[in-house]
């Protein structure tokens, strides 16, 4: 017998299946779009236009020029005569040999077979339908694929995957998605972002109106507004009016447009111009321009360092790193907002980084595999992952020996059994690195003439921004890392001890300034009690919630966090306050609503924004029968919630049910891997009597803690 639940949740499976395969046939092409309210269209873009041959000649010859310089300055060097260096290299420059000698191999691929326009995927494929890849982890040789498939199924197309082998457990202790459970789509635990309240299919692409130098109602003399662009489009490939939604559904086929709108030189050109990325609106809705010209195209290769960090120096370095390309290449039109505060702080570049300075690509570490990138085996904040079980790590490169000199060598590598590399190679992070975020009392920012969250604390030092704790490669659904003190004995407790208490006198002060400030505007504001929720988020709980979730710790992770080998590890911590769906709360926090950017931005008012933003037809679907059963269940169960409650949190007369501002009940911990330094940390900075380590914290018996900062080694 079948109990009541299975049944009902294997028939709305068979339900959606049936509504895709449907689809796929393409039987019912609209009904998945009304149901959720996408849009998919055709697309244009005005930056793909054909070119002359004069036209095609004059930017090959403008694209080769420095290659061509460089090869003919190298052959002329030993020439005294200045005047004649500069005739013969001139002459060497425009000879047949050298025009065809550089880098952009695309330029004679193009010029043979005529194409002098780019229109997209639909021009790559006319060479590229297929592609060898290797056949996987310990497998041997190639085997090909389809090209477009192989896109199609990459995180950085959909950012969800229903893969196993992720590192990934729920509150419940469940792997997610692991072998003979039911696989639900799962991706980013995106809590760092600069956006607010980031949910792509409510915030995919925006126009938000901006008034530099002029907050509402001031005073100050009107500034015109500018429309900005701002979405979570900005950082994924597709091109479309939405999200990869059809990934999300069994069996449903992408669709003609969504495919024709991924954006292959983002990653694949050179010659890439982001002023080419920002919003445009046509009659079917927004959407995200992209850079299709000639120019561009004829400068297709394999991805460079450049390439990545046009959408990851946001993630590593932030938007005001001063490295960031990106940032300062917002827009021909309708200007991309730019983000204060950064989600890792970690750059990647060559004043920052020791790899970057000699020259490494991230694909040198991040090997992929046709189109799919690994991000190794270890992870706490990402739950997809298109290799699953493909390692990216140190030892790769430098052994598990990686000290060779110096009469400390062998000292070192002991180390490396208990602290991972990072750990003494990452000495801090950029000031930039924000640690709690207020999302519900915004600030204006006068620069970009918006209302914007309130970041309550930055940092990037040790003990403050950046934390240390066990580690053994799995993290928990709402980016913790597990791990345990290799001795066991359960007094290292993290989720009830170093992620949930902010106690450095520094931070504590930090955040009455600002709650002071908050105040400022409005009397009945609860100083205290905002104090205490941002930094021990832990008392919004009841006794019974923290009850069970003193239990589910120990009965459900505490197995998890004492497998295989933890080492000391570095952490970005974050927290944010946002509104909370209190109806699916759990011991780990509630469901978090989103924020609809335009009203945000230009209001400041935060609830009209999430009112909105949850008025969205496909968040009124999260809350309905189909999805609740296909998948919102199986999700809020690695949640730490027994079930999807389905009640939509805003009634037909606008007022909300069950609806709260809280913090996340304990700090998302940020894995930081770049912006590795050559020397690393000293021994005293650790081991010193005001070391940076705090081994209590660690769960180091007291004996051993005064062992560790009085070694005999180092007087």
């Amino acid at each position: 017998m079948i109990s009541g639940n299975r049944s009902r949740t294997l028939i709305a499976v068979a339900g959606l299946l049936v509504v895709a395969v449907l689809l796929g046939w393409g039987l019912v092409p609209s009904l998945f779009e009304q149901y959720t309210g996408v849009v998919n269209a055709p697309l244009s873009f005005d930056s793909s236009r054909p070119v002359t041959e004069r036209e095609f000649e004059l930017l090959a010859d403008e694209l080769t020029r420095n290659d061509r310089m460089e090869k003919a300055q190298a052959i002329t060097a030993g020439e005294e005569q200045p005047f004649a260096r500069r005739i013969k290299t001139d002459l060497l420059m425009r000879t047949r040999s050298f025009q065809q000698g550089h880098r952009f191999d695309h330029i004679d691929y193009f010029r043979k077979a005529g194409i002098r326009q780019y229109q997209g995927p639909s021009t790559c494929l006319q060479c590229h339908a297929r592609m060898k890849v290797p056949n996987g982890q310990g497998g041997q040789g190639y085997r090909e694929v389809d090209t477009m498939a192989d896109v199609l199924d990459t995180v950085h197309f959909k950012f969800q995957q229903t893969s196993t082998g992720l590192t990934t457990f729920g509150y419940d202790g469940r792997e997610v998605n692991a072998p003979g459970d039911r696989p639900i789509p799962v991706g980013k635990i995106d809590r760092a972002c600069g956006i607010p309240g980031s949910f792509s299919w409510t915030g995919w692409a925006a126009l938000v109106e901006s008034q530099p130098g002029t907050e509402q109602g001031s005073g100050g003399q009107p500034v015109a507004a500018t429309l900005r662009s701002e979405g979570c489009g900005q950082c994924h490939i597709g091109g479309n009016y939405h999200p990869a939604t059809e990934a999300m559904m069994p069996g449903l086929r992408i669709p003609e447009e969504a495919r024709q709108g991924i954006d292959c030189l983002i990653c694949h050109a050179r010659g890439y111009d982001m002023n080419e990325r920002y919003v445009i609106q046509d009659r079917h809705g927004l959407r995200w321009n992209q850079d299709r010209s000639m120019r561009a195209a004829m400068t297709v290769g394999m991805p460079t360092v450049d390439n990545c960090l046009f959408c990851h120096q946001h993630n590593l370095g932030g938007d005001t790193f001063a490295g960031n390309v990106s940032a300062k290449n917002l827009g021909h039109q309708n200007p991309r907002l730019l983000h204060a505060g950064a989600k890792r702080a970690t750059p990647f570049s060559a004043d920052k980084d020791v790899h970057a300075a000699a020259g490494l690509h991230c694909l040198d570490c991040h090997v992929p595999q046709g189109h799919k990138i690994p991000r190794g085996t270890k992870g706490t904040d990402l739950v997809a992952n298109d290799l699953p079980g493909r390692e990216v790590s140190c030892e790769q490169c430098h052994t598990a020996a990686p000290h060779t000199k110096g009469d400390e060598r062998a000292l070192l590598n002991g180390h490396v059994d208990r602290v991972a590399c990072e750990t003494c190679h990452i000495r801090e992070l950029e000031e930039s690195s924000v640690v709690l975020r207020d999302w519900l009392h915004p600030v204006w920012n006068e620069e970009e003439g918006v209302y914007t969250y309130r970041d309550i604390y930055q940092s990037g030092k040790p003990g403050k921004g950046l934390v240390f704790l066990w580690f053994n490669g799995y993290g928990t659904f709402l980016a913790n890392a597990l791990g345990d003190h290799p001795l066991g004995g359960g007094h290292y407790n993290p989720l009830m001890e170093q992620m949930v208490k902010l106690d450095d006198p520094e931070v504590v002060e930090a955040v009455r300034r600002q709650a002071m400030a908050i105040k400022d505007k409005d009397a009945s504001f609860d100083v205290e009690r905002y104090v205490r929720e941002a930094t021990q988020p832990l008392t919004a709980l009841s006794d019974e919630m923290l009850q069970q979730r003193r239990q589910i710790i120990e009965d459900k992770l505490r197995p998890i966090m004492q497998r295989g080998r933890s080492k000391i590890y570095p952490f970005k911590i974050f927290n944010a306050l946002m509104y909370e769906d209190m109806s699916n709360q759990g011991p780990f926090g509630a469901m978090i609503l989103p924020f609809d950017y335009p009203v945000y931005y230009r209001s400041g008012d935060p609830l009209a924004s999430m009112k909105k933003a949850i008025a969205h037809p496909i968040v009124k679907r999260m809350y309905q029968q189909p999805f609740k059963l296909y998948m919102m269940d199986e999700f809020m169960k690695y949640f730490g919630v027994p079930q999807w409650s389905g009640q939509y949190p805003l009634q037909d007369n606008g007022q909300l049910r069950q609806v709260e501002g809280h913090w996340m009940r304990q700090m998302g911990t940020l894995m930081v891997n770049h912006s590795i330094e050559r020397q690393g940390r000293a021994c005293l900075r650790c081991h010193g009597k005001k070391g940076i380590i705090d081994f209590e914290r660690l769960g180091y018996p007291p004996e051993r803690v005064s062992e560790l900062r009085n070694l005999p080694e180092l007087k």
